[in-house]
């Protein structure tokens, strides 16, 4: 699609001298149910309450399925899909989605990187290492059965699949169903030799990100790669029900279990990689991956000691850094986005900071950009990363909210910035962890840290947007679909809910310096979080490009 050349001046909103703020508070919906378990509802939260009495300057947009590029309207939102939208102002075919796509048409088995790994079909082992859940938010169990199968249709003689377990964007426990679902599909499978090999828990064991603790994949490599762990089973199934049940005095969740190797009756690990074998990563949303794939990728690596570095055939389900080039070789393209909103605004000489903490950085930066690491134009941007707790946020539910406050407030004041951007972290990853006084706490102090820096925008005389990515907080309990009524374990006590939701999102807008008459539109009433990225444009001087979705004042 063709994109303006340049953004234009907007005809009744002038370019103000004075800075805009977006903040975004990942994880925040607005949901329905107001019941107890609905942290942010619950919480004390008086500046984001105050906020929507002004109806004329807050709504709510869609923030999942189809109105973030995903399959269906039943997929959730998450952060990736939910910064891409925000920063490009458009709908774009996401990862899920191509994937569904390629595997529907054929195509996936028919591309370079297929061709790659299926090299090593007649000699040696194909592995496949990803998140074993359906949620998805970053793999779908469907998609690595139609790969499995595919492989084994096209002649591999030898499989072993390594498998993370979720508990976060499904309920916890589902682990045992999708084991033993798996272990059906990988038995069904004619002449094929095929078993899950290691495993763990997606929290300890693979899947960090952004570098927060490389600990995380080191258990990996040694699980998947090496077969080294403390604990082996003769089966994952068994090594699931045992783990789950911890040490008989505290139960363990499927996002903590700790690594294992599925060994034989010689008690050797019947899945390790070795020289010449395949690997393929199942999962389709990057940033959860890219550290593995340096660990297999990268002949110059040190941010752990391999011990042993197999010459594989690599690929990822999609290349999860474009700018890395990273991996080399994957499965899926990914999506192409151009025109995105930082790209412009550099364009324009528009100085930009964007800051949050390690667990949401790359999201205010890389897939706010497109899916680009790096900068625009880097004398006009300023990038702010404050690393991360490395402890269960449910531990820290303050997270690193007053840093980024402080940063933020910093860069209004300085007067360097035209735009300045931030992520609180807290509701989503709290959220995530299904503790509910720690989800309120976390929600009730980003709040207050929210009016910090509101106070400090109109102060200056700015302009500022509030809103978030996705929800999660919103709703801290599984509930039975018909009722929509709480549910409850054996034990009489609430089903915690470590998902994010299909909740819609707020967005307020608002400042001293923003004109009186500028009042959100009354004609969009299903619009998205791709209508946001032309709503702040507007509240920095310019029009709405045609390649982006229409603004929403």
């Amino acid at each position: 699609m063709a994109t303006d050349k340049a953004l234009k001046p907007h005809d009744k909103i002038s370019r103000n001298k004075e800075p805009v703020l977006v903040c975004i508070l990942d994880g925040w919906g607005e949901n329905i149910a107001k019941d107890k378990f609905n942290a942010i509802h619950s919480a004390e939260t008086p500046v984001t309450d105050a906020l929507k009495e002004n109806k004329k300057r807050w709504r709510t947009v869609r923030a999942h399925g189809t109105a973030v590029g995903l399959p269906s309207d039943a997929d959730m939102g998450n952060s990736e899909v939910g910064h891409n939208a925000l920063g490009s102002g458009q709908v774009i075919d996401q990862g899920a989605r191509l994937v569904d796509i390629a595997l529907d048409d054929g195509s996936a088995f028919k591309l370079d990187g297929w061709k790659y790994i299926s090299e090593a079909f007649s000699h040696n082992t194909l592995h496949f290492i990803g998140l074993l859940s359906d949620g998805g938010v970053h793999s779908r169990y469907d998609q690595l059965v139609g790969f499995v199968k595919g492989a084994a249709r096209d002649g591999a003689k030898r499989i072993r699949v390594h498998i993370l377990t979720d508990g976060r964007d499904v309920p916890d426990g589902t682990s045992v169903k999708f084991v033993e679902q798996l272990e059906k599909d990988l038995e069904a499978l004619e002449g094929c030799d095929a078993r899950i090999a290691s495993g763990g828990g997606r929290m300890y064991v693979t899947m960090d990100r952004y570098e927060a603790d490389w600990k995380i994949v080191e258990r990996g490599w040694h699980a998947h790669v090496l077969g080294e762990a403390e604990h082996k089973f003769p089966s994952a199934l068994e090594a699931i029900k045992k783990l789950r049940a911890g040490d008989g005095k505290k139960p363990v969740t499927d996002q903590w279990l700790p690594p294992f190797v599925v060994v034989g009756e010689d008690g050797k690990p019947v899945g390790t990689i070795e020289d010449g074998d395949a690997v393929a990563l199942f999962n389709f949303r990057s940033d959860r991956m890219v550290q593995i794939s340096k660990a297999f990728e990268y002949e110059d690596f040190n941010a752990f000691d391999r011990k042993r570095f197999p010459k594989t055939k690599f690929v990822g389900m999609m290349q999860y850094d474009g700018d890395l080039k990273l991996p080399a070789r994957f499965l899926v393209p990914p999506p192409a986005i151009s025109g995105v909103s930082g790209e412009l605004l550099a364009k324009e000489g528009v100085t930009t900071f964007a800051c949050s903490e390690t667990q949401k950085f790359g999201h205010v930066t890389f897939f706010w950009n497109g899916n680009r690491s790096g900068y625009f134009k880097e004398e006009l941007e300023t990038y702010v990363e404050i690393p991360s707790d490395t402890v269960p946020f449910n531990e820290a539910p303050e997270m690193k909210a007053r840093e980024i406050t402080e940063a933020g407030k910093e860069a209004l004041l300085s007067g360097k910035y035209d735009m300045v951007r931030v992520n609180y972290a807290n509701p989503d990853m709290v959220g995530h962890t299904g503790d509910l006084e720690a989800a309120m706490s976390a929600c009730a102090l980003v709040d207050g840290c929210v009016k910090e820096l509101l106070d400090t925008c109109d102060k200056m005389g700015g302009r500022w947007l509030l809103t978030a990515d996705h929800g999660n907080a919103d709703d801290m309990v599984q509930r039975q679909k018909k009722s929509n009524e709480p549910m409850m374990g054996e034990d009489g006590q609430p089903l915690p809910l470590t998902s994010h939701t299909l909740a819609p999102v707020p967005v307020a807008i608002g400042g001293s310096g923003l004109p009186e008459e500028v009042v959100f539109r009354d004609d969009l009433p299903n619009a998205g979080l791709a209508n946001i990225t032309g709503t702040y444009l507007n509240l920095l001087g310019f029009t709405t490009p045609s390649h982006m979705e229409p603004s929403l004042i």
